[in-house]
């Protein structure tokens, strides 16, 4: 089998903050803004899962105004389980297979809290389908993969159809967490400024990925064979 890391929701580099977590390590996951601007889900109309504020209260309140009337691009999604990317880094994605595991991780940082911002695991999908979505068919992309942002709007199909990588997980072996994992701690950069790499407790589990222990903005990192079982063993047992 096959285990993956890969980051996703809001940042520093889109959006502009991180997603809060807060003191019982409970989270909210804020995808990023869907800059197309067409989706009808915005910051300000969109309530979170679980503490009951709508998005664009974790923006600051210089900035709040302005991202409620911001569309958001929801990708992942975790109603029924669903990823899509049409970009070059994630192609590979395309190469799961059933049973493997597509784990996610997102910057978080205390909310109303002096908690720093750290990488967590947020959830994953147990994949049952993955492929490109010429390769899957019309058929089964409208069929099982609806709610993904990138299916739901036919004009973003139509344009990433080539392209577009597309993952499920199964309903019962997928989740998005209720608390998060932090998995990262700093080092620093060849020009001495803040990295977040995997921590060391967190090696012990993925392994170190070949030496590239950078997880702050990196394409998909692939568990090493040899580390495959603690990984899926570890992930398995979150909630």
């Amino acid at each position: 089998m096959k285990v993956v890391l890969l980051r996703v929701g809001i940042d520093t580099g889109s959006g502009g903050i991180h997603g809060p977590i807060f003191d019982d390590s409970t989270f909210e996951f804020v995808p990023i803004p869907d800059y197309s601007g067409i989706d009808s889900r915005k910051y300000g109309n969109t309530k979170d899962k679980s503490h009951g504020r709508m998005l664009a209260d974790y923006f600051p309140l210089a900035r709040r105004n302005d991202m409620a009337n911001q569309s958001i691009h929801f990708d992942p999604e975790f109603d029924s389980f669903t990823y899509g990317d049409p970009t070059s880094p994630k192609a590979r994605l395309r190469a799961l297979m059933k049973g493997d595991l597509l784990v996610f991780y997102s910057g978080l940082e205390g909310w109303n809290s002096p908690r720093a911002p750290a990488l967590y695991i947020i959830g994953y999908l147990e994949v049952a389908t993955a492929g490109r979505a010429r390769e899957l068919g019309e058929e089964t992309v409208r069929g099982q993969y609806s709610l993904n942002f990138h299916v739901r709007h036919p004009n973003v199909l139509k344009k990433d159809w080539n392209d577009l990588v597309l993952v499920r997980g199964s309903q019962k072996g997928s989740r998005l967490l209720e608390t998060a994992i932090r998995i990262s701690t700093t080092s620093h950069d060849r020009d001495g400024k803040p990295l977040k790499i995997l921590s060391p407790e967190m090696r012990e589990v993925f392994g170190d990925f070949g030496g590239k222990l950078s997880i702050q903005r990196s394409p998909p990192r692939w568990v090493n064979e040899r580390f495959i079982h603690s990984a899926a063993e570890f992930v398995r047992s979150l909630n």
